[in-house]
């Protein structure tokens, strides 16, 4: 084989990985997009105004009735733990401290109703003496960035809490988290990317398809699909049904799908060129046992050179989430893209 040819191939399998992360870039960044066009766009006057550091008023309340479920944790002060931490790199931070330690009691009603409201959104850290606290809104996830009102509101609901324990309070200007959302928002929009491959050729046998995936350690789940696991339980890609079909113990044996997908969250799974040579080297396995083509979303052969490019292009993406403080996989990867 010439040079020449050597590097048209490589040049093709390039394109091929190009095209393939592209689409799926372009899947997230509609959905994004449909979303955020039925959220308000106009300017709130109240965004103008600066937030104010003041005594309490102890006759301020927040009403606990709430129409969502009960909140997963309550506001007790814990260990330090990256995951329950408000942070500043996505979070809208509000500060507020008393002079006196406050009983657990008295913040956890009024939290609970904030956290019920905004729901994953929220975080509550406070300091091993009960006096300081700082309550994080996030400002960005699948969803889009946070709105406008939801910002004022959450505002207004800390300050209310912070006066019913007697504390004092210091935020943020609002008008500036506003626009540093919506930035973080397009590179979040820019950075999400999927990456599946099929396995075309079936219809093939569901004994055939337990055995190899569980040779490789993953495991069938409720969902249907089976899922590959780090030590902390950190998802790091799955195998399913192409038709989205359902897989359980009960049928494998009767199971015979005409073709599988592996799939790779690139933003939510650790170790990203790790993960992604794990997938690789299953979809060769499956292709190999059940006879199958390892193909792109629009039946193209994705062959070595293909997947080494795809590889590659998952490498610079990593790089960026990493430049911008987003680790794949960490508890703020997980936060933003969920």
């Amino acid at each position: 084989m010439s040079e020449l040819q050597i590097g048209l191939l490589a040049i093709g399998a390039a394109v091929v990985a190009a095209v393939l992360i592209y689409n799926r870039v372009q899947e997230r960044r509609a959905k994004r997009d449909a979303e955020r066009n039925f959220r308000s766009g106009h300017d709130d006057v109240l965004l103008g105004q600066p937030v104010m550091a003041q005594g309490a008023d102890r006759s301020s309340g927040i009403s606990s009735e709430s129409p969502y479920q009960a909140p997963r944790a309550t506001a007790h002060a814990a260990a330090p733990d990256e995951a329950t931490q408000p942070d500043p790199a996505i979070d809208y931070i509000i500060e507020f401290a008393s002079e006196h330690p406050v009983a657990q009691g008295a913040l956890r009603e009024h939290w609970a109703a904030i956290e019920r409201r905004h729901a994953r959104r929220a975080l509550l850290a406070g300091s091993a003496d009960d006096r300081s606290w700082r309550a994080g809104l996030q400002l960005v996830s699948r969803d889009g960035a946070i709105g406008e009102a939801d910002l004022i509101e959450f505002r207004s609901a800390v300050e209310t809490l912070a006066a019913s324990v007697g504390a004092s309070v210091s935020a943020p200007e609002m008008r500036v988290a506003v626009e540093a959302a919506r930035a973080l928002d397009e590179f979040c929009a820019e950075s999400d990317i999927q990456v599946v491959v099929h396995l075309t050729g079936g219809p093939f046998a569901g004994t055939k398809i337990r055995a190899a995936a569980e040779s490789s350690g993953l495991a069938l789940e409720a969902d249907g699909r089976f899922a590959l696991r780090d030590d902390t339980q950190r998802l790091l890609y799955t195998l399913g049904t192409r038709d989205g079909a359902a897989l359980s113990a009960a049928t494998m044996r009767d199971a015979m799908p005409h073709a599988l997908s592996l799939s790779l969250d690139v933003t939510r799974a650790p170790d990203t060129q790790r993960s992604f040579e794990s997938m690789a080297r299953l979809a060769h396995q499956l292709a190999s046992v059940l006879g199958g083509s390892i193909v792109d979303d629009n039946g193209h052969a994705l062959d070595e050179r293909a997947l080494a490019a795809i590889a590659i292009q998952l490498e610079s993406v990593r790089a960026r989430l990493e430049a911008r403080g987003v680790t794949p996989g960490s508890p703020t990867a997980l936060r933003l893209f969920s």
